[in-house]
């Protein structure tokens, strides 16, 4: 034991000296000799300035009676100050409360009920559309064109739009059923989401899409990536060149929206899409232009295999089922792509 070598070794050189030498703290040499006991716990002294247990007894029962049960500590405070009568500060009030666990929201609050992600597939086109609605700058400060855009999901392909001076629920039933009606689609075959907007939500739409056999899904709440196709065409439009700060007028509007929705549809490669175009995957000739895409890199392959390391050259794939929302065990939720 060390202890006992400091012992021996400071009958000669003193204490000080053996700790230093066996490098020791004198303190905590004199502690391991001399444990201090255990100590005793004073019970904690009242303080002088709290309430009695009358008087705290005095608040409760003034706090529960029938002319405050529903009222705060201010307020209780206040009315019997009115009334020349004091029982104790506001904030005592309060700790009086808390320790009878009463401090909390005493009125009924409204509950509302979970919203439910939507998780919708689309394996072909015409079962999912998304629609929303987004603001074009007019040709003055607070002036604004409304842009209604409808979308099917799986090709990616515009399936209505309308630009006009105002958002009204009847403008956007106009344009569900002139595109509905246009496909000629099925009842029941085709579900409609969009964000929870006004005219996303009004009654004429709801009624529309009862009396057409579509099924209306909404976003959750002030959760965009419920709608992300819709969300990513908009971007694509604004961020396309020639997309002007201002537009002057509401036909230029239009015409501005007829060039790029017919390059949207027909020219635009997607890459979400395998880089075809919306045309082409919802009219079904993606299959053929993929076909000639594969018979081109094949005959490149043939002219040259050297330049072709790993593999023969394949073209990018075909378009598989369009998610909003899939399920979170699948791990397939990917942004849709521009």
């Amino acid at each position: 034991m060390i202890e006992s070598a400091i012992g021996d070794l400071a009958g000669l050189v003193g204490t000080t000296s053996a700790c230093q030498a066996l490098g020791r703290p004198r303190a905590t040499h004199y502690r391991r000799l001399r444990p201090p006991g255990p100590r005793e716990r004073s019970e904690p002294k009242p303080q002088p300035r709290a309430l009695s247990p009358a008087e705290r007894e005095r608040v409760l029962e003034v706090a529960h009676s029938e002319r405050f049960v529903d009222s705060s500590p201010p307020t209780i405070c206040a009315t019997l100050l009115d009334e020349g009568i004091y029982l104790a500060s506001v904030r005592t009030v309060y700790r009086v409360l808390n320790a009878v666990g009463e401090i909390r929201e005493r009125r009924r609050q409204a509950v509302h009920p979970p919203t439910v992600k939507p998780e919708l597939m689309a394996i072909a086109p015409n079962l999912i559309w998304s629609w929303d609605i987004t603001k074009l700058l007019g040709p003055a400060k607070w002036t604004y064109f409304y842009l209604y855009v409808i979308l099917d999901i799986f090709s990616r392909y515009v399936v209505g739009w309308m630009v006009a001076d105002r958002e009204h629920a009847e403008l956007a039933k106009t344009l569900i059923e002139e595109s509905v009606t246009k496909y000629g689609l099925d009842p029941n075959q085709l579900v409609l989401h969009a964000d929870r907007g006004s005219s996303m939500a009004s009654k004429p739409v709801a009624m529309l899409l009862a009396d057409l056999g579509v099924t209306k899904s909404h976003s959750r709440p002030h959760c965009p990536n419920d709608n992300p196709f819709s969300e990513s065409q908009f971007k694509t439009l604004k961020y396309r060149p020639g997309f002007p700060d201002r537009f002057g007028s509401l036909p230029d509007a239009r015409t501005f929206c007829q060039d790029f929705f017919g390059w949207y549809n027909n020219d635009h490669r997607h890459s979400g899409i395998g880089y075809h175009t919306p045309a082409d995957v919802h009219f079904g000739r993606a299959v053929l232009v993929r076909d000639q895409r594969a018979q081109v890199l094949d005959a490149a392959y043939l002219a040259h295999p050297e330049r072709f390391v790993r593999k023969p050259p394949q073209p990018p794939a075909l378009p598989g089922p369009a998610w909003i929302n899939p399920p979170a065990e699948d791990n397939k939720e990917v942004a849709p792509a521009q």
